[in-house]
């Protein structure tokens, strides 16, 4: 019989082995994860079970089995430990690992925000634990928040306590921001690894949007070390984004996220090097006031810019907030910027009239005809989209432009899917569209945003987190 916690229509291993199986830890496309108890030495596991409709593709059943080999060839505190490896009854494969019983990084950014030194201090374990890797001659290709795993101890220390027995409850609670200060972080999920020597040329289409290097969706590309360091740049950008990060520290972070893997440090080594010379040289604590400094002495006509300049409002004191005449939008304006409520064209409202939206720019009336004008479109539908905020988004795609994978960022409550599209040949020459449900799912909101050439993710996210969104 499947544990109680399995899925509707999955079916889970009852017993592994010497493994008692006590409830479901998560499932992806290719494999599920299960909290076990080793009968035998008395503490808990993950098992890593193949699913059962991949279980006949021998593809996927190598890949499953090189996960296991390529974490034993690696056998360091900053991966996750392998224990064993083995088949089900159903001929199905398996993995017992290490139980990272702190939770995931994703798990912790979702709760709570970082401090900067906290960050800093989690990037350079992952860059470490990925710099180990490539000395080995592995590419891990899909360093994602949900990837990078805090081991705590599953039980407490004899002195605090009996020794667990198998009818123990696991532990559910996440670790701690101070446990994530101190504790093991490693990376975990190899799945999508492999040797450098066989990860060239037609290689798989494999990893996560938004941190999956721009080579990866190429099937022709060479993927190797700098796939990684785009992953890292993603994660340090995830992990920096709200304030105190030093302008040197940007500049790294920057140029590991370049489109072009010649442009990037050459392996997580580099990237390392490079990220503790820029905090070593400039205080993590003084990096929101260089950042502004900087930004403004290198812009032409500064004053002009504060008024009209999408690389300049999101750092100014807002002068004013608009809201929409529904009351359910509210958004803390750049110095000079203006709002119009103009509802949304072409969507009506549960009541009839047109959604809730509002068209924030220096002239609102100007920005749709205006290609050097940089603004926004906020919109709220009550009528949430059947394929999620990524499908919503992929009917809203911009074929002439160069488009960018899709990512996601947590902004004013608000868990948003982004897409950005540059190099537009007409009209304006870039442009961002975001989607994100409200709490309660029912309430999708929209976003477009046409920043100016050369500002950063950071710009439409600090747009994103400026706004106020209300449910009816």
């Amino acid at each position: 019989m499947p544990p109680a916690d399995a899925r509707p229509g999955e079916v889970g291993p009852g017993q592994v082995g010497r493994h008692r199986i006590d409830r479901l830890l998560g499932a992806g496309a290719f494999a599920s994860v299960w909290l076990g108890f080793d009968t035998e030495l008395q503490d808990r596991v993950a098992i890593k079970v193949l699913a059962d409709n991949w279980a006949t593709d021998l593809r996927i059943r190598e890949r499953f089995r090189l996960e296991a080999r390529l974490l034993r060839q690696v056998d360091s505190p900053r991966s996750i430990r392998v224990h064993t490896v083995g088949s089900l009854p159903d001929g199905r494969p398996y993995i017992v690992m290490e139980w990272a019983a702190g939770g995931s990084l994703r798990d912790l950014l979702d709760r709570e925000p970082v401090p900067a030194d906290a960050a800093l201090r989690i990037l350079r374990e992952v860059t470490a634990s990925v710099a180990e890797l490539h000395a080995r001659g592995i590419v891990h290709r899909d360093l994602t928040p949900g990837n990078v795993l805090l081991c705590t101890p599953a039980h407490p220390p004899p002195d605090e306590g009996d020794p667990p027995t198998e009818g123990d409850a696991a532990p559910a609670s996440p670790a701690s921001l101070r446990s994530w200060a101190t504790g093991r972080i490693v990376v975990a999920d190899l799945g999508l690894a492999k040797a450098l020597a066989v990860a060239s040329g037609l290689t798989v289409r494999a990893g996560t949007p938004g941190y999956m290097a721009p080579e990866q969706d190429d099937s022709m590309s060479m993927v190797d070390e700098r796939a990684d360091v785009y992953g890292l740049g993603r994660l340090g950008q995830r992990l920096l984004r709200d304030g105190g990060i030093s302008a040197a520290v940007a500049a790294v972070l920057d140029r590991a996220t370049e489109r072009k893997p010649a442009a990037r440090y050459r392996d997580a080594a580099a990237f390392g090097r490079a990220l503790r010379e820029a905090a070593d040289h400039e205080p993590a604590r003084r990096g929101a006031r260089v950042a502004r400094t900087a930004l403004v002495l290198t812009l032409t006509g500064a004053v002009a810019a504060a008024t009209i300049g999408i690389g300049v409002w999101w750092r100014e004191r807002p002068a004013a907030e608009a809201t929409d005449t529904t009351g359910r939008i509210s958004v803390r304006l750049p110095s000079g910027w203006q709002a119009r409520g103009s509802g949304w064209a072409g969507r009506p409202g549960n009541d009839g009239r047109l959604a809730p939206a509002l068209v924030i720019a220096p002239d609102p009336r100007r920005w749709v005809t205006d290609a050097d004008m940089p603004g926004a479109f906020i919109g709220l539908s009550d009528t949430p989209p059947a394929g999620g905020t990524a499908g919503f988004l992929s009917e809203r795609t911009h074929p002439q432009c160069h488009a960018d994978p899709m990512r996601t960022t947590h902004r004013g409550g608000v868990e948003w899917t982004v897409a950005r599209y540059s190099a537009c040949p007409a009209g304006k020459p870039q442009i961002v569209e975001a989607a994100g449900l409200l709490p309660g799912g029912s309430t999708v909101a929209y976003a477009q945003v046409t920043p100016r050439p050369g500002d950063g993710a950071d710009v439409v996210d600090d747009l994103l987190g400026r706004l106020t969104l209300r449910t009816p």
